[in-house]
Order: structure tokens, then C-alpha cells, then sequence
């Protein structure tokens, strides 16, 4: 790095360490570039920082940022003008080229574990899982015995279905250093694509006792993965309680926070569990997201949220997505327009119980719903809500073959098994009448 105090040189410690172990200090670096306005690496990090908000007004404070990072740039080193590159690329939502300036970093500086999380996180966003574990995979040879990097490759092995090479990613991480969230969280992701609930629950139950001082995604995203495993279980009171004390409350006005609230509430409702008021207070924080189209994942969920809380915002975003879908950059357009459009007419439909457009919307949009970001794991509401709809017209036989789909990664499952009950009994009562 080039020319920095010592102030600044920690809070860029802290934006590194924080960013890939997911703990709050990351945002310290915020203080340092604000304090030391020709610190390049300390703005640009701060930079990325706001981006990561996902959130409207988020470029107005990162390009602030850009602005001095650019300013003292005479100074930077390679490194750092490659960074700042990609800054203004993020800025600019031209992702494909910010892409391409990360692999360039991590092929020239591979132990800049930080660019190879970032690079994960875009990748991520577009359901790129391929890209996620190629770019953990170039920086292997250099990050020897680094936890860190063992957590990137479990999820990357993770989400292109290599389970067995993700369990034991993931546990070569948690060897090397037993707070690795990331690791840990994989680990969950395994244990729910193989049916194993009950060592979710003992596995997370155990780890949750290293989540401290976590970032509000990292800690409420992994009480979420607990609270799936608890949901298949039938342990309704644990469901209530991860959701009431663990995944809602935390960051309320936070994007990764409001989206794990509606997806759980969401599969809650599938499973048969009466939410009472819970939407009421997600969508009083969803509100100010009524034209947020910022990404395709987040805003189909924000949908759900307003829609479910029958807010009039939920009309407003889904004319914002019409328009996106219409008005996208040519990398944005095809996700918007033939997957995000469909599913949130889907979403919408479903969420006003009208269960027959909710089939013919969802139904055209899951074959494709990887393209819109998120992981396996999340992009299963949209699944779940579709059968649901199936369920509630009474397409039994349809709603059957999904059930028993299902089966095969949950076999055990509470809630599927009692669906898949009811569905054979009405089966059975049309074969008799």
C-alpha cells in the first residue's frame, strides 16, 4: 500500500479482517478515510463499504470516496489504481468490467484475500458459482493453511453441488480457526442439501456460540440457516424464537437483513405456522424500498414483504420493476426482463392469494431463477412458493411429483411429509370417486 498514518492503516486492517471474517469492525475504516481524506487504500475501501449497503444513495456516498481516493492517486501504487478502477466500475454498475479488474488482481497479488472475497460477492449476485470457486481456486496456491480462504472454497464447492469436496473445505477451515463463519455457514449448507437437520441444529447450536461481534448479515443469516433446520424438524417454538430473537431485530433497515425476515416469515406460512403481525413490522422497514431495484434477488423479496403487509408500495415497486425490465443496461436486461419480471409478477400473485397466476408466473421463471443471485438455499423460497400454489389449486398430481423431488434432500421432513400426506389422500378419495 502506499502513504498512510497509522490511524489509517488500521482502519484498512479493519475493512480486510472485518470484511472476511464478517465482523462489525470492518466499518471502522469508514472513521479512517473520513480523517485522512489522500489515504487512497483507506477510500477506496470505504468506498466499497457504502456499496455493500445495496441500497439507494449508496453511490452518492461511495463516489465521495472515489472522489478522494482519485485526488491522491498520484501516489498510489498498482495495486491500489487497480482498485480504484474497479471502485469506479462498481459505481458505474459495470459489473462484467469490475469483474475483470479483480481477476487481475488476485492473478497478480493472489494473497489479497480481500479482492477474492469481493470477486466471490459479484459473482454471487448473479448466481455465478462457477466463477465463485474458480477465482477461490487461484488464489489457493498462495494462501496455504488460511482459513479464510478455505471458507470461500467450501461455498464455491458448495454451490456447484461438490459436496463432499465443500464439507471438507469446510472443515479444514474450522481446524485452522474455529470462528470462520463463512466455514461454518457452508458446512450448513451441506448439512441441508443432504438431509441432515438434526446435526444442523447440533452443528450451528455449538458454532453460534462463536458469533460474536459479528456483522448483523453474518449473524442473522446463519440463525436463518438454523431456523430452516428447525422448520423440516417440526420445532415450531425454536422457529419463533431464532426468527423473534436472532433474525429480525438486528439491522432492521439493512437489505441482507429485511430479505431473511420475509424469506423465513415466508417459509413459515408454507410450513403452516401463523405469523401473526410479524409482516406489519417488516414492511414499515421495507417502505423506503418501493422503487428499489438496485438488485433482482433483494427486490423480489422486498415485493413479497409489502405485498404480504398489503402496503400500497407493493404496486409502486412492482411498476419500478416493469420499468427496470424495460430500461436495463444490456448485462442487466435479460435477468430483469425473462426472470425477475415473471417471478415478481409470481411473488405478487402469490402474496394476494391469487394461487392461479401465481403457477403460471412462478412456473416460467424458476427454470432460470439462478440467474437472479442468492444461493441454493435462499432461491428455494421461490420453489416453495410455487408448490404451495399448486397445492392450493389442487394440482395434486403435480404437487405430488414436486413432494417427493423434495424427499430426496429432506427426506424427514415435517412439514413436506405432511403435505405430501394430504396430497395422496386427496389422490386417493379422486381414484375412488
Amino acid at each position: 500500500m502506499s502513504t498512510a498514518s497509522a490511524a489509517a492503516l488500521r482502519g484498512i486492517d479493519d475493512f480486510v479482517e472485518g470484511f472476511l471474517g464478517y465482523e462489525r469492525k470492518a466499518a471502522n475504516v469508514l472513521a479512517a478515510a473520513g480523517a485522512e481524506k489522500d489515504a487512497v487504500l483507506a477510500n477506496i475501501y470505504a468506498g466499497f463499504s457504502w456499496m455493500f449497503l445495496e441500497a439507494a444513495g449508496a453511490k452518492r456516498k461511495a463516489s465521495q470516496c472515489l472522489r478522494r481516493a482519485r485526488a491522491a492517486a498520484a501516489s498510489a501504487n498498482t495495486r491500489e489504481q487497480m482498485l480504484l478502477g474497479q471502485l469506479e466500475r462498481w459505481i458505474a454498475d459495470d459489473i462484467p468490467a469490475a469483474q475483470q479488474i479483480g481477476e487481475q488482481i488476485v492473478d497478480s497479488f493472489p494473497t489479497d484475500l480481500a479482492s477474492v472475497k469481493l470477486h466471490q460477492y459479484f459473482s454471487f449476485n448473479r448466481g455465478d458459482a462457477a466463477s465463485m470457486l474458480s477465482i477461490a481456486q487461484m488464489a489457493e496456491p498462495a494462501n496455504p493453511g488460511n482459513a479464510h480462504l478455505q471458507g470461500m472454497l467450501a461455498f464455491g464447492y458448495e454451490q456447484m453441488h461438490e459436496l463432499e469436496k465443500a464439507e471438507a473445505a469446510a472443515r479444514k477451515a474450522l481446524a485452522l480457526k474455529t470462528k470462520e463463519p463463512w466455514a461454518q455457514h457452508a458446512l450448513a449448507h451441506v448439512m441441508l442439501s443432504t438431509g441432515r437437520t438434526s446435526e444442523g441444529v447440533q452443528f450451528l447450536g455449538e458454532a453460534s456460540e462463536t458469533w460474536v461481534d459479528l456483522n448483523s448479515f453474518m449473524y442473522t443469516h446463519n440463525w436463518w440457516h438454523k431456523a430452516l433446520f428447525h422448520i423440516s424438524l417440526g420445532d415450531n417454538q425454536a422457529v419463533f424464537d431464532a426468527y423473534d430473537n436472532h433474525v429480525w431485530g438486528v439491522e432492521k433497515d439493512y437489505s441482507q437483513d429485511q430479505v431473511g425476515a420475509v424469506s423465513l416469515l415466508a417459509r413459515m406460512e408454507v410450513a403452516g405456522l401463523d405469523v401473526g403481525n410479524r409482516w406489519e413490522d417488516v414492511a414499515a422497514h421495507l417502505e423506503v424500498r418501493a422503487r428499489d431495484t438496485v438488485q433482482p434477488f433483494l427486490t423480489l423479496q422486498y415485493l413479497y414483504g409489502l405485498a404480504r403487509a398489503e402496503r400500497a408500495e407493493a404496486d409502486i415497486l412492482m411498476q419500478a420493476i416493469e420499468e427496470k425490465a424495460n430500461a436495463s443496461n444490456a448485462f442487466d436486461r435479460m435477468v430483469w426482463r425473462d426472470v425477475a419480471l415473471p417471478a415478481a409478477r409470481g411473488m405478487l400473485a402469490h402474496a394476494r392469494r391469487n394461487y392461479a397466476d401465481a403457477v403460471r408466473w412462478l412456473t416460467l421463471a424458476n427454470p432460470r431463477m439462478t440467474e437472479i443471485g442468492g444461493s441454493h438455499a435462499q432461491r428455494d423460497l421461490f420453489g416453495q412458493l410455487l408448490l404451495d400454489a399448486h397445492l392450493r389449486v389442487g394440482n395434486w398430481r403435480l404437487a405430488r411429483q414436486m413432494l417427493e423431488m423434495r424427499r430426496t434432500w429432506d427426506p424427514d421432513g415435517v412439514p413436506l411429509n405432511r403435505a405430501l400426506a394430504e396430497v395422496e389422500a386427496r389422490l386417493g378419495h379422486e381414484e375412488v370417486s
